[in-house]
């Protein structure tokens, strides 16, 4: 299966919300499995974005006051078209960030996923409700979702579509503008769904995505919007807090992860270390609830290291747009670099390889083996540190309590793993995990595709949730509104304030007797 052909990503060049009109630099976007010029798009700035929230702010207001129902239709449009153009949008991810077909697709699947759910449960949501009122009959009060207003998303390289796209979903449905800042490596992932938006009927203005450096649109955007959404790593996350708080707007961060894996004695040996594969190495192990640290039973250690050992060797690698490969390559020099120093400052100071160790020029110019490490100590660089790429390290532990402690000696808290002798056993381990997503026999993928629940981190792996109601509500502003009947405070004709507020606290004391209250 090709690559997409250059006119295409000329067509998708035009969805860029960026001023053209006169010359405008341009940065050249590769295909990483070859390292070729895909195309190119313009290089946005400060001006862009002011001139995007401008119009998205006045598209806005004709978008929040269409009916729930309405919205949600344009986005049941849209998960169909994703569907219909899933094998395109897939070949438009790999060649972007090299990934393999079977990672690619988690994108699709993801933005079906969250289409689906938000679009089902919006117009629910949204709606006003009531509540009690201060006093029965007098007040009657409800609670309205408002907009924020034009919502940010600063999006990452790693899963470019899903993580711009999948959370401009539920900001868009509740009735906001959107303006998202692509990484600068791929940014032909958001201006490929930006089209398919525009034809399952969403207004241009309202949605606009400004191609540009972070320093300077990332920065426009966040000086501008009335909400932010970032997903990226921690220490970048905590700059961007500033800066909102400076603004007191809201903000919300899927960050970092250093998620840890326990398999205790009772558990299936075979089914863990299969899925240990994939739960390390998806995407090459560039994804923020990844598997990086691995606590084994000592009774199983041997037995588990040896099975995932040989299920790591057995997997392909390669460059292919298709399903022959269960993993692709690394997205940048710099990731390949932080790859290798950290397997060569490991072994330095005593860890073993156990498989893997090198990069594979010999597949394209980023291609790194899947590496297993033992006898990894605090004092290594991937010790504590995520490295974010295909590198996982194997503890053995005496028993379960000191697995669950060392799985929660770190400042993240994203995503863990449990594999026991049982689904209570793993339960119960779970709820001792400071994580913000535990999968119990299996790695990450049911936690995440699970959109009707919260997702997101502890500790520096994040602030606020994305998917569940939550992941809707974020966008929002809680507004109440209630509406005085029959007479209001003030003391009534021909009756005294004397007489007149020992009566108002005598109707307080018996509201504790109504239902509800």
């Amino acid at each position: 299966m090709p690559v997409p052909s250059p006119a295409v990503f000329e067509r998708l060049r035009t969805f860029a919300a960026v001023d053209t009109t006169e010359d405008r630099d341009t940065r050249a976007i590769t295909e990483v499995f070859t390292g070729n010029t895909l195309g190119s798009v313009p290089v946005g700035n400060a001006d862009d974005v002011t001139a995007a929230v401008g119009k998205a702010r006045a598209a806005q207001a004709e978008w929040a006051a269409r009916p729930a129902k309405e919205r949600a239709a344009v986005f049941e449009r849209y998960r169909a078209l994703v569907v219909e153009n899933r094998e395109y949008l897939m070949d438009v991810v790999q060649a972007e960030t090299g990934k393999a077909r079977w990672a690619a697709q988690e994108e699709i699947m993801g933005l079906i996923f969250a289409a689906r759910y938000f679009a089902r449960v919006a117009p629910g949501l949204l709606d006003a409700h009531k509540v009690a009122g201060a006093f029965p009959l007098l007040n009657r009060a409800s609670v309205r979702a408002v907009p924020k207003g034009v919502v940010g998303v600063i999006a990452p390289w790693n899963y470019p579509m899903l993580l711009s796209i999948g959370d401009s979903i539920p900001a868009l449905l509740a009735g906001n503008g959107v303006v998202v800042k692509p990484d600068s490596q791929t940014p032909y992932s958001s201006l490929a769904n930006a089209e398919l938006l525009a034809r399952a009927g969403l207004p241009r203005d309202l949605f606009a995505v400004v191609t540009g450096p972070g320093t300077v649109v990332g920065t426009a955007i966040v000086d501008q919007c009335d909400y932010l959404m970032f997903t990226g790593s921690s220490a970048t996350g905590r700059t961007l807090a500033e800066q909102c708080g400076r603004r007191l707007i809201g903000f919300s961060a899927e960050l970092g992860g250093k998620n840890p894996m326990i398999v205790t004695g009772g558990a299936n040996i075979d089914r863990a270390a299969k899925a240990a594969v994939r739960a390390c190495f998806s995407n090459a192990g560039q994804l923020c609830i990844s598997i990086e640290r691995l606590y084994v039973d000592r009774s199983v250690a041997a037995e588990f290291t040896e099975k995932f050992v040989a299920a790591v060797k057995n997997t392909t690698i390669g460059a292919s747009y298709d399903f022959s490969n269960s993993v692709g390559s690394l997205i940048s020099e710099a990731q390949l670099e932080t790859v290798s120093k950290h397997v060569a400052d490991a072994v330095s100071k005593g860890a073993k390889v156990l498989v893997g160790g090198n990069a594979r020029p010999d597949l394209g110019p980023l291609f790194y083996e899947p590496t297993v490490l033992t006898e990894v100590t605090d004092a290594m660089e991937c010790g504590r540190n995520e490295t974010f790429g295909p590198l996982v390290s194997i503890y053995p532990v005496e028993n379960v309590e000191e697995a669950i402690a060392r799985a929660n000696d770190t400042e993240y808290g994203l995503n863990a793993s449990v594999w026991a002798g049982s689904k209570s056993e793993g339960e119960q381990i779970a709820a001792r995990i400071h994580a913000g997503t535990v999968n119990v026999d299996e790695g990450y993928a049911p936690a995440w595709g699970s959109t009707g629940a919260p997702m997101g981190g502890m500790g520096i792996s994040g602030v606020g949730r994305r998917h569940g109601p939550d992941g809707l509500l974020k966008f929002t502003e809680s507004q109440t509104v209630v509406v005085t009947r029959f007479l209001n405070l003030d003391a009534p004709p021909l009756v005294s304030q004397e007489k007149w507020q020992p009566l108002l606290m005598g109707i307080a004391r018996a509201i504790r007797f109504l239902p509800g209250r």
